[in-house]
């Protein structure tokens, strides 16, 4: 048991556990969207290597990733039905969006950097919510994570033949719903300031120009505020109007690596918002406007 190790072993094995948690935390984030239910992922994957006899382990980070793996598959099997679920065009209802992760347009800081490293954008995550608890862990382990399908295997309880069809499945949904998106960043700052100036001038024509014409909203306000799953410009340069006059001030920020806004009312977060612009226009835009998910992320106007 772990109280029979030395002193010496427990500091190697926190040593080498502690060089692993920076991938951890990512492969826990992918997986369930929750900066919070990844930091308790990974604790209970520190707990499970306390008490293991890890002596026989050739890589020790395959492992870990193994336990990180099974506790969020759990995780994910157990949670109320979260999923987005297609929503009629104009009409309220759940909407569920992870847990972004925020930055100044500076730079992220390491520890975050790694949680949003390859482009995993809020649109990405989005899609990932709609897969099955398999799926999802197949797709981010395989395709994020390069785990090899044996090992997936282990993880799943199925085979390795019936883990890469979960993966390739899953594959085949995150292509076909992920929206194509720029990879400049300079070029999608200036839509996003464009964005933003238009709205706040309530200059609906200037709107229009930066919004695709097929450009989807959605807003995921939790327990306490309707979400909201709109379509088309003109519907949502319209409520881009209405809210920026609640908004006292919105700040350009980096949301998982990408510029994004914080918008803020009497000192308190109102949102964080999200952008996937194609071609210069604005094809998504993702909001949360959830109170006490918002508080959490410590933003400060």
């Amino acid at each position: 048991m772990g109280g029979e190790f030395l002193p010496d072993e427990w500091a190697g094995r926190a040593e080498r556990f502690e060089a692993e948690r920076p991938q951890l935390r990512a492969v826990a984030y992918r997986m369930l969207g929750s900066v919070a239910e990844a930091e308790d992922a990974v604790q209970e994957a520190w707990l499970k290597l306390s008490r293991s006899d890890v002596g026989e382990v050739r890589n020790l980070g395959a492992w870990l990733t193994t336990v990180v793996g099974r506790v969020c598959l759990d995780q994910l099997r157990s949670r109320a039905s979260r999923r987005e679920d297609p929503l009629p065009e104009g009409e309220e209802g759940w909407v569920r969006l992870p847990d972004p992760v925020v930055g100044g347009l500076g730079a992220l800081d390491p520890e975050h950097e790694v949680l949003v490293a390859d482009s995993v954008g809020i649109a990405l995550m989005v899609v990932l919510e709609t897969l099955s608890p398999a799926e999802r862990v197949a797709f981010v382990l395989h395709d994020l994570f390069d785990v090899p399908f044996d090992g997936i295997a282990e993880v799943l309880g199925r085979t390795p033949a019936a883990t890469r069809q979960l993966a390739s499945r899953a594959r085949r949904r995150v292509r076909g719903a992920t929206p194509p998106a720029d990879s400049d960043d300079a070029r999608k700052r200036e839509v996003v300031e464009a964005f933003l100036a238009a709205a706040r001038g309530g200059d609906f024509d200037a709107l229009l120009t930066v919004l695709d014409p097929g450009v989807v909203l959605r807003s995921d306000g939790g327990t306490l505020v309707p979400s909201v799953l709109r379509r088309g410009a003109a519907d949502i340069a319209a409520q881009a109007v209405t809210f920026a006059r609640f908004a006292a001030e919105a700040r350009l920020v980096l949301v998982n690596g990408s510029p994004g806004v914080v918008a803020f009312a009497d000192g308190r977060p109102l949102s964080v918002m999200s952008f996937t612009i194609h071609d210069g226009r604005i094809t998504a835009l993702d909001i949360l406007t959830d109170p006490t998910r918002l508080a959490a992320l410590g933003l400060t106007a």
